[in-house]
């Protein structure tokens, strides 16, 4: 044996030890489980749960019974904001995280202040504190979350008597149970689809008439996609994007949180039309209180012989904004990190576990039925002239009584403003606001009366209506604060994949917030290279507040 052959030896294997204690735990809470790749985070969701982190001994135990590289285990643990991975000699997490929301409408709402007064009142050992993107409570803002306690209007007093209390469980709020949707009616046009008694073509020659498009953010029209996926051979599968992002939306929380049937009716129909296998239905993990419905009522559509058991899956985000991308979803679903894929090939080819995939957003799903039983016309006629349907439009910002507001697509702004939201906050003028988002793009009030709707106008401005999130400021707001807002989120979010979004979300904040007059050739010329050569919409569309800043708002940079 040669000397270097002794020495190493000598040493010992190379690599991370084994754990045997930490062995037994991981196999504890997996059971029985199957050991498939795919659910490789909702495991790492049961060691959070369970012990605060994810310690680099189980996750070295995790990959050791998963047959998985620890490489493999640590880069899906380490790309979710929600997993807390502690190596050896490091210090784990407060046993209790207050995450406070601080994306643009908790801004608004003082979420600034709240984070700095509440470092200074809690005891790091015992309570840590978090920022946090949106949390999708943006009518309640500045929002927070306490363990799994989701609060409304939080203040530090609030939080710090949760904290005092123990008052940190999921709180479910009353909603329609599945008792509750069949005596009312439910199940019953899905029993009627599944009997022959209304045709798949029929359907979606309906949804195609009614105008129906996805309302998660690209609006392709809902019946051609199901066509588009009958074309290719099965097995097909199907997925529900719950991954509710982008800055300023939560209707579709608010819908799941009061009438989830509506939805799993809609997605049962969807996947009968499409022949779909199975459906994965992936919610985000900042939704605690949704997570238990689906849970419950899930099980309650297989103990009523509505869907055969493991039909509808449901997975658990991690807190990841990109796996709003549909394809990233499905990187997720599959247990791995949420990189965009390239396309063509489309998902609806080339999908989840390389299936065709039909792929639809809550609300989506949630219109399904009453437009089939009340036809496509009645639909149709609740929008404005040329924009067909009526939309859910999550209004937050300067107004006096934000919400989710049922409008016709093609409304205004200014309509929203006037007619559902009561006006303006008293002592506040309309100034400017988000057609869509952060990533929408923002105009001046000058523009409050373009019709809200996919393309048209809005489209002209550099603008869309995306996820239908409309966020108002007032003339007591910074359009350049605002932009600022808005990049660091997206520097925050940016999956890392590509140079161009990854370097230039980052550097445009730095340009923002650098002292004197802005470089504005510099600003222009990353909004070029991001738009042209990111992957995915988040980099392409990333560029838009700053394009509306130095466009629009002239008077505050």
């Amino acid at each position: 044996m040669t000397v270097q052959a002794r020495r190493r030896r000598d040493r010992g294997p190379k690599g991370r030890g084994l754990d045997d204690r930490a062995l037994a735990d991981v196999r504890a809470l997996l059971g029985a489980k199957p050991l498939r790749r795919d659910l490789l985070i909702e495991f790492l969701h049961l060691i959070q749960d369970k012990y605060g982190c994810l310690s680099a001994a189980h996750l070295r135990a995790l990959a050791e019974d998963m047959r998985l590289s620890q490489a493999e285990v640590y880069e899906v643990a380490s790309f979710y904001d929600h997993f807390d991975v502690v190596k050896e000699g490091k210090t784990p997490p407060a046993p209790l995280t207050i995450r406070i929301c601080d994306s643009i409408s908790c801004m608004l709402a003082g979420a600034e202040s709240l984070v700095a007064e509440l470092a200074t009142s809690i005891d790091p050992s015992a309570v840590r504190l978090v920022r946090a993107p949106c949390m999708g409570r943006c009518a309640g803002a500045p929002a927070a979350r306490i363990g799994d306690h989701e609060v409304d209007h939080a203040t530090v007093e609030s939080l710090l008597g949760m904290s005092k209390s123990g008052d940190t469980k999921v709180v479910v709020p009353g909603y329609t149970t599945l008792e509750a949707y069949r005596t009312a009616g439910g199940y019953k046009l899905l029993q009627k689809v599944r009997d022959g008694g209304l045709a798949t073509e029929a359907i979606i020659a309906t949804m195609q008439s009614a105008g129906l498009r996805g309302l998660g953010g690209a609006g392709f029209p809902a019946g051609k996609k199901w066509e588009f996926v009958r074309s290719y051979p099965g097995p097909r599968l199907m997925s529900i994007n719950g991954d509710e992002g982008e800055p300023g939306t939560f209707k579709d929380r608010v819908y799941l949180e009061r009438d989830p049937h509506r939805t799993l009716e809609g997605a049962l129909i969807a996947a009968h039309a499409v022949e779909a296998e199975r459906i994965y239905f992936y919610m985000r993990d900042e939704y605690p209180a949704v997570l238990h419905i689906l849970r419950t009522e899930i099980e309650a559509l297989e103990m009523a012989g509505i869907a055969k058991p493991g039909f509808i899956e449901l997975r658990r985000g991690a807190g990841a904004y990109i796996c709003g991308e549909e394809s990233a979803m499905l990187e997720s679903i599959e247990g791995k990190r949420g990189l965009p894929r390239h396309r063509p090939p489309y998902i609806a080819e080339v999908g989840l576990f390389g299936r065709p995939t039909l792929n639809h957003n809550v609300e989506t799903l949630w219109w399904i039925r009453d437009i089939i039983e009340k036809g496509a016309e009645w639909f149709a006629a609740l929008g404005k002239p040329g924009h067909p349907g009526i939309r859910s439009w999550s209004v937050s910002g300067r107004v006096k009584n934000p919400g989710v507001k049922l409008a016709p697509a093609g409304v205004t702004v200014r309509e929203l403003i006037e007619d559902h939201c009561g006006g303006m906050q008293d002592g506040h003028v309309f100034k400017a606001y988000l057609p869509g988002g952060a990533s929408g793009g923002m105009l001046p009030a000058s523009m409050g009366d373009i019709p809200l709707d996919f393309g048209g106008e809005l489209a002209k401005q550099g603008a869309f209506v995306g996820s239908h999130a409309v966020v108002v400021f007032s003339d007591k707001d910074s359009a350049k604060a605002a932009t600022v807002n808005l990049l660091k989120f997206f520097k925050h979010e940016s999956c890392g994949q590509c140079t161009p979004c990854r370097e230039g979300t980052g550097k445009m904040v730095s340009l923002l917030q650098r002292d004197g007059a802005l470089n504005e050739v510099a600003l222009r010329d990353l909004e070029t290279v991001m738009r042209d050569s990111s992957i995915c919409g988040l980099g392409q569309a990333a560029p838009n507040p700053v394009h509306h800043l130095l466009t629009h708002f002239r008077e505050d940079i």
